[in-house]
Parts: C-alpha cells; sequence; structure tokens
C-alpha cells in the first residue's frame, strides 16, 4: 500500500472568515502547484479531500495538474480535529490514493501510521507532502519515505 499525504496550501488569515471556507492565497496555490509536480508518473487511484474550501482547492489544482480524470472525493474524516485512527480505519481498502487535509490531522496521522501512536506528530509545512509505504493503513505499520517541501 502507498499513500501520499498533503497538506493543504498556504490559506488567509485565521479569523477573516470561518475557519472551513478559508481559501488559498495566491502564494498558497504556487506552492501546491510546485508540490503536485512531485505525483507526476505516480500511480494514483483516488483523491480524497477535506471539504473545507481550502483542502478543496488544493485538491482540485493537483488534479488539473497531474491530469488526473476521476473525480475528487470530498469525505468529513479528513477535517482537522478528526482522529488518525479514524481515518485509518477508512483506509483499510484504499491504494494509491491522495489525501488532502488539515493540520492538526496531517502530523497526527503520519506519526499514527508510522509510530502507532500520535505522541510524536510530524511536522508539515502548507503544501507538504508526505509518501508513505508499507503492509496497510495499521498503526505503526507503515514507512515514511519522506516529507518534500514545496520552497
Amino acid at each position: 500500500m502507498k499513500l501520499w499525504v498533503l497538506r493543504h496550501g498556504e490559506a488567509e488569515p485565521h479569523g477573516t472568515r470561518p475557519d472551513s471556507e478559508r481559501a488559498l492565497t495566491v502564494k498558497g496555490r504556487e506552492e501546491v502547484l510546485r508540490t503536485a509536480a512531485e505525483l507526476i508518473g505516480q500511480p494514483l487511484t483516488a483523491i480524497y479531500a477535506s471539504p473545507f474550501l481550502r483542502a478543496q482547492e488544493t485538491a482540485m489544482l493537483v488534479r488539473e495538474a497531474l491530469g488526473f480524470l476521476p473525480e475528487i472525493r470530498t469525505v468529513e474524516w479528513l477535517t482537522p480535529d478528526y482522529r488518525p485512527q479514524t481515518v485509518a480505519e477508512q483506509l483499510v481498502s484504499v491504494d494509491h490514493a491522495l489525501l488532502v487535509s488539515h493540520n492538526p490531522l496531517v502530523g497526527n496521522l503520519l506519526g499514527y501510521l508510522q509510530n502507532g501512536h500520535v505522541q510524536d506528530p510530524e511536522r508539515v509545512p502548507t503544501a507538504g507532502l508526505a509518501e508513505l509505504e508499507g503492509e496497510g493503513p495499521l498503526a505503526g505499520a507503515m514507512k515514511l519515505n519522506g516529507i518534500k517541501h514545496p520552497g
């Protein structure tokens, strides 16, 4: 199983509008496009994204940059405050998928899948892309191949 976990690009500041409605900034869009290049040639089968606007915009930019035909799968379980265990349960029959989400979920999910707990979350910048590989989405069962930064 292979997974890519992408944190959305830079968004409008907190407090400018409700959190779920914060859009990407120009810099955020540029970050996402640079990161999308890392996925060219990868055998993606699906893109899952949080329903929050900045994650949807991020997923659409990646989809367009890759010429990926299937629709984006919008799922509530990728919003910021979901537990990584819940996300892992949703991934049982998923392979070669891109997940577009937010912190703290992104860092906690990477920690959980690698180490089996969330006490040591990964630090992932905006538009940071993590690649994981392993037998399945179980606690401590996946290896982090790396985190690409858009800079």
